[in-house]
């Protein structure tokens, strides 16, 4: 395991040591859950995926990109899983790579896409709470095609689906992973559930906020009993509007969530595009016992940003940072911050998900590309 020295430390506390529950983190920094599109097409991850997170391994904690817990859960083309031996094979293969590169823990996310998903790509009819479909075109392997009505899931769906998301976080602690997250965020199932434009059910899954919030609770609970709530994150995405979401109950909604997860001993919770000037944050730290995990919405990608973003959410109580498109174009990236060393800018938006080697594994570390002189550092001048 890469560790930072204290005159690295000193430049910023990300670059401390940090704890979450029983693990010992090199450093303060997440890689956040990234999808690339990079699997096979049956969902196994590939020796080229194990390279992209062998070459990441700095950083304090990975959480592996979204997994889908069964079939109907997959929302694009070359989407990983984790429900068959063949998947848990593959990740090994990844966990194993970057234990062998230095790298600390690493979780895995598990996402089920809901209305997010096509029968072009997974064979099936998309699941979700209500019949109503992505209010936008989807990607599928025959290219952009118009979104499908999918199926309000009955009560026999709901239970199967919560002992699919148990099953697989099995799955992934037998892949090597020392947790999971399970993705409540960015308009996929659970957040279908909780948002009230996606969620019309009048039933106990339904209607109430303590009606939309249960799903999520289930789930989580399912998690939890499967393999320990310590192992066990939670992703949200309060205010979100990707796919198609629209909160009207969002200060109500979210601390309700949080107080009914916060007694359960879980591993942390993260805030995606987490605000600290948002009276929300204020609130969601206060009820929230335990790590809290936020994702900076980043207004460029510089040092100096990632610096100052990051300084002003640990000031006001969070606990972790967790980065995505930093780490997506910087492999070397905790080197980079202690450094205060430019980063490298993200390549067209084309190659995040086109599959195959260029802008995936090809972004260089700071020894495969000439010095810079202009090198500032993190926050404030470096210490020697």
């Amino acid at each position: 395991m890469t560790h930072t020295t204290d005159a690295e430390a000193a430049v910023h506390p990300l670059l401390a040591p940090a704890r979450l529950g029983v693990l010992d983190l090199p450093n303060h920094l997440v890689m956040a859950p990234l999808t690339r599109n990079r699997a096979a097409a049956d969902g196994t991850p590939t020796p080229l995926m194990a390279t992209y997170y062998a070459q990441r391994a700095s950083a304090g904690l990975i959480i592996a990109e979204a997994s889908t817990p069964n079939a109907a859960g997959q929302t694009y083309p070359n989407i990983t899983a984790i429900h068959t031996p063949s998947h848990v094979a593959g990740w090994r293969r990844v966990t194993e790579a970057v234990r062998a590169a230095g790298g600390g823990p690493m979780f895995l996310q598990l996402q089920h896409g809901g209305r997010v998903g096509h029968p072009a790509t997974s064979g099936v009819t998309p699941l979700s709470p209500s019949p109503l479909p992505l209010p936008e075109t989807i990607f599928t392997p025959d290219g952009h095609r118009p979104a499908v009505v999918p199926r309000e899931m009955s009560a026999h769906d709901i239970r199967a689906t919560v002992a699919d998301f148990a099953s697989a976080a099995r799955n992934a602690l037998d892949a090597g992973f020392e947790g999971v997250e399970v993705h409540s965020a960015n308009g996929h199932l659970l957040h279908q559930f909780l948002a009230g434009n996606t969620n019309r059910r009048t039933d106990g899954h339904g209607g109430s906020v303590a009606g939309r919030i249960r799903f999520v609770r289930e789930v989580v609970e399912a998690v939890a009993a499967a393999i320990g709530p310590q192992r066990v994150g939670v992703r949200i995405s309060p205010r979100g509007t990707v796919n198609g979401i629209e909160e009207t109950d969002t200060d109500v909604l979210y601390p309700a969530l949080v107080e009914a997860l916060g007694g359960s001993g879980l591993a942390y919770l993260h805030l995606v595009h987490a605000d600290p000037a948002d009276p929300l944050f204020g609130r969601i730290r206060a009820l929230w016992p335990g790590t809290l995990m936020a994702n900076p919405l980043l207004p460029e990608l510089t040092a100096q940003a990632i610096g100052t973003a990051s300084a002003r959410l640990l000031a006001q109580g969070a606990d972790l940072i967790a980065l995505g498109r930093p780490f997506l174009a910087n492999p070397d990236l905790v080197r980079r911050l202690a450094l205060g060393a430019p980063l490298n800018p993200v390549r067209d938006r084309y190659l995040m998900y086109t599959g195959g080697a260029t802008g995936y594994t090809d972004y260089p570390a700071l020894d495969d590309q000439p010095s810079s002189s202009s090198i500032v550092a993190l926050d404030g001048p470096r210490v020697a």
